[in-house]
């Protein structure tokens, strides 16, 4: 293909810095942004100029929230006593897009990973054990990435949680190993998550 017009160009160079867009995907959505209306583009722009400023963690609970709680942990119909730790916020979109879970979140900010020098303590482990100190929770739910990762974090956390006679649970099995949240099916999470074990 003919080398492409300098802004295109360097657009498609920015969208290939985004996750799961590839070439071809980044120059098909250059395309489209080339023929949409200005104002459209702009907008688009702009909305993604105002999120470093808009955004922030949920001061509870570490999700993004556009205020100092996320709308999960303003709902206050939501379980307090039953809570769901996930690596990051996309992971916590994936379990809400289920519509099966019900209870509130804690967002820990990655996975224990010693290759890529994340120990414990770069992760929101202590704001998750003085959130259970306060003895409002009695189940949590360990809901990392089936992923080596998530698993070595996973035990990690349950052995941090267990003796303190809070219920850990994870996720049933039917979630593929090596997968991650965002990219199962609802339907399969949602399984998953309504049939979940305790930890040996």
């Amino acid at each position: 293909m003919a080398d492409l017009p300098e802004p295109l160009e360097r657009l498609v160079a920015r969208l290939l810095r985004l996750p799961g867009i590839g070439r071809r995907g980044a120059q098909r959505i250059a395309f489209h942004l080339a023929g949409a209306p200005a104002g459209d583009v702009r907008a688009l722009a702009e909305a993604i100029a105002a999120l470093p400023e808009a955004l922030a963690p949920c001061t509870v609970c570490g999700n993004l929230a556009g205020a100092d709680l996320c709308p999960v942990c303003a709902d206050t119909r939501r379980d307090r006593s039953v809570l769901c730790v996930v690596e990051l916020a996309e992971n916590l979109a994936a379990v809400e897009r289920t519509a099966a879970y019900r209870g509130v979140y804690h967002v820990l900010g990655g996975a224990i990973s010693p290759l890529r020098g994340i120990g414990p303590g770069d992760l929101a482990i202590e704001p998750l054990l003085a959130r259970l100190a306060a003895g409002e929770v009695r189940e949590v739910i360990v809901a990392t990435n089936p992923t080596v990762e998530g698993e070595a974090t996973a035990h990690y956390l349950a052995r941090l949680i267990v003796p303190s006679g809070i219920r850990v649970t994870r996720p049933a099995t039917g979630l593929p190993v090596g997968g991650e949240l965002e990219f199962i099916d609802q339907a399969t999470l949602a399984r998953a998550l309504e049939g979940r074990q305790g930890f040996d």
